[in-house]
């Protein structure tokens, strides 16, 4: 259990960095708290935007598994206490947007193609009129960096949970199959040449710089997952590459080196880790 008025700001933030808790929670943290599981997969924020928020995190595409392990956790709290609910409404949040089921399934999605073909803005309006919603990487007001978007259901008043997760899953799958068939055009098109030559350079940037800033860190190596993804660059587990962006965030370098660094310091630090662990994944 964190009382986040005893965490320190440098935690917090660290700790919403590797998706434990919301900016919201950082912001309410005067009268908040989060209770965490062990393998850090599980989290229970208090006084967030609602009362109580339950998140799980699971990775691949499994969003019944991680509403199966949350609806198990939510049915131990809920025996230990009352939650508002209407028979009509569903559950009464002080959110209203929430109000009904409650339930945010969210996916995040790697959409290199559809974002440098210029489809995005088609897709993310189709999106909008089925009743989900993109979000970046952290959620609702953040801005979707390294192709990375969260695609996440508006509506939770008039629906089941499983028609959320129904819906979510569904749409999700086609986008994953638009993503491969602009991946494939791609690698065909008039620009598949200097596609390949950024990726590639890239790589040569991330393996031989002195210092990179975090935002130069994203962007790079998202260019270098896209090269993995296409087979210009030989990295088998480009999942490998997400855990690094995590680990390479600025308050996640600070708690690694057990000291408080300066900016040019981080970025030194980065470059170093980075060179290292992308060599390590191309063997």
């Amino acid at each position: 259990l964190y009382y986040m008025d005893a965490v320190s700001d440098e935690q917090a933030v660290c700790m919403m960095e590797n998706h434990l808790i919301s900016p919201q929670l950082i912001k309410n943290k005067r009268f908040s708290a989060a209770l965490i599981n062990s393998e850090e997969n599980v989290s229970v924020m208090i006084n967030e935007e609602d009362h109580l928020r339950e998140q799980c995190i699971v990775k691949g595409l499994d969003l019944q598994l991680a509403y199966d392990t949350m609806s198990e956790i939510d049915g131990r709290i809920g025996g230990s206490m009352k939650f508002a609910f209407d028979e009509q409404l569903g559950y009464l949040t002080a959110c209203p947007t929430n109000l009904g089921t409650g339930l945010r399934a969210s996916v995040m999605l790697f959409l290199p193609a559809l974002t440098v073909n210029g489809i995005m803005p088609k897709v993310l309006r189709s999106i909008s009129r089925l009743g989900l919603t993109v979000r970046g990487v952290y959620g609702e007001g953040s801005e979707a960096e390294g192709y990375k978007y969260q695609i996440s259901n508006e509506v939770t008043l008039g629906v089941t949970e499983e028609e959320i997760l129904s819906q979510v899953d569904e749409v999700v799958k086609k986008l994953c199959l638009l993503e491969e068939a602009e991946r494939r055009n791609l690698m065909r098109g008039s620009s598949a040449l200097e596609i390949q030559d950024e990726c590639l350079r890239a790589y040569g940037i991330l393996t031989n710089c002195a210092k990179i800033s975090t935002g130069e860190f994203i962007k790079l190596s998202a260019k270098v997952k896209l090269g993995a993804c296409l087979g210009y660059i030989n990295i088998s587990e480009v999942g490998a590459i997400d855990d690094l962006t995590v680990k390479l965030s600025p308050s996640n370098i600070t708690a690694a080196a057990g000291k408080q660094l300066t900016p040019l310091e981080r970025d030194v630090y980065r470059a170093q880790y980075c060179a290292k662990a992308f060599k390590k994944m191309k063997g």
